[in-house]
């Protein structure tokens, strides 16, 4: 069995939700077996994603043996010579190696998790975004709620809703816009309106769920560690990447000097970087497997965590293929906490079949492979126009710590 051939899909969810476009590929053997992967985050336009998956393939994978994970990582994490991280190629190889271990699975006529270890979970507990939008158990809808973000009475109600649907864990993030400029020093506003929304929170959903507050890496050390403090009374599950990826010296100064436990990884990619972050003081981590390195490389980075007695919280803001090959990996790992998800009619309707639920948990599927198929006219029916949004953007304006007037602005 060779790998033979390469397909590549770049299709725009209509809600935005997920992000602006997801890059999805289909591989193919020689004897006819397909598998399905997707790519994150990859920061160019999709189009060119797309080109860049292409000839990865064609140099690294075309003819190999999909047995060969641990070979074609090293060919792809070398490329070009850089031999370390490399978010974009990592982001290009994950999606393949996805559908690398989805061929493996059909193969064996085994699930993927039954390939990495074995069921050790036998559901896995999820978490959502609270949403601007209706997420009702139908599907979602354009009927708008209000401003989650900005609205700490918005977003409780919000919150109980989601618990409504069976969820046990509800992430915000009230502290945006999430500016190029790095870290920086927030306003007193927005110091306390992130108090608000949790203390809101926290008073609407008791100890019926947790609250995970992110706030996307935008703070500088100081500001991460003011905004801490104000938070520690409503007890947060995580406080998620209080400073940009790149200042890992600033979280271990902010690990030490709060009680909440500090995650991060959806910017991470390989165990490198993810081992840096827990010697770093980091007790959660966030892979998003199409851009860690795929299945293989975020089985190791759970691996290397239990060194460390900390959690993996896999990170989804994508379509479905990337959100099932997360859960195979979770299924497996001991130490598991949660999982991030998205429901839409969207990422159900590019299946054939849409993930299992159960009142906010995910079942494991008894299918070999991932356990999905791709309903690809649906992919078709959304193109990616080319030289449009990418996957997520940055607020390209810089900020300083008294900026209300500004942030009125921006939001408008």
């Amino acid at each position: 069995m060779k790998l033979k051939e390469i397909q590549t899909w770049a299709t725009v969810p209509p809600t935005g939700i997920g992000g602006s476009f997801w890059v999805i590929v289909k591989v193919t053997t020689d004897n006819d077996i397909s598998g399905i992967g997707e790519c994150y985050g990859i920061p160019v336009s999709a189009d060119i994603a797309c080109r860049m998956v292409e000839d990865t393939f064609a140099r690294f994978a075309e003819g190999e043996d999909p047995h060969n994970v641990e070979t074609l990582f090293r060919r792809v994490y070398s490329a070009g010579f850089t031999q370390r991280p490399d978010i974009s190629m990592m982001g290009v190889f994950s999606g393949i190696e996805m559908a690398v271990w989805d061929i493996l699975g059909k193969a064996s006529e085994k699930p993927v998790y039954n390939l990495l270890g074995g069921l050790f979970h036998p559901r896995l507990r999820t978490y959502t975004y609270l949403y601007p939008k209706n997420l009702g158990r139908d599907g979602w809808t354009d009927e708008p709620v209000g401003d989650v973000y900005h609205d700490g009475d918005v977003a409780a109600e919000r919150a109980l809703a989601y618990i409504d649907q069976g969820f046990t864990a509800v992430k915000q993030d009230p502290a945006g816009p999430y500016s190029f400029q790095g870290g920086r020093e927030l306003s007193l506003e927005e110091l306390s309106r992130s108090e608000y929304s949790v203390k809101r929170i926290r008073e609407a959903v008791g100890d019926r769920a947790d609250i995970l507050f992110g706030t996307h890496g935008q703070m500088t050390t100081s500001s991460a560690i003011r905004l801490a403090r104000r938070l520690e009374p409503y007890d947060p599950l995580w406080y998620e990447e209080p400073c940009p990826p790149d200042q890992l010296t600033a979280f271990s100064r902010v690990s030490a000097a709060t009680s909440i436990p500090v995650a991060t990884g959806e910017r991470l990619t390989t165990r490198v970087e993810f081992h840096h972050a827990l010697k770093a003081g980091v007790s959660i981590l966030q892979p998003d497997i199409g851009r860690s390195g795929g299945i293989w490389e975020t089985k190791k980075i759970a691996c290397m965590a239990e060194l460390f007695n900390a959690q993996i919280a896999p990170h989804i803001y994508c379509g479905p293929i990337a959100h099932a090959a997360a859960a195979h990996v979770a299924f497996t790992s001991p130490n598991f906490l949660i999982l991030e998800t998205i429901q839409t009619g969207f990422h159900e309707d590019i299946l054939q079949k849409p993930l299992t639920w159960d009142q906010g948990y995910l079942l494991p599927p008894t299918e070999p492979g991932l356990g999905i198929e791709l309903n690809e006219s649906v992919l078709e029916e959304h193109p990616y126009e080319t030289g449009g949004r990418l996957h997520l953007e940055m607020c390209q304006t810089p900020l300083d710590s008294a900026n209300s007037r500004l942030q009125s602005d921006l939001d408008s």
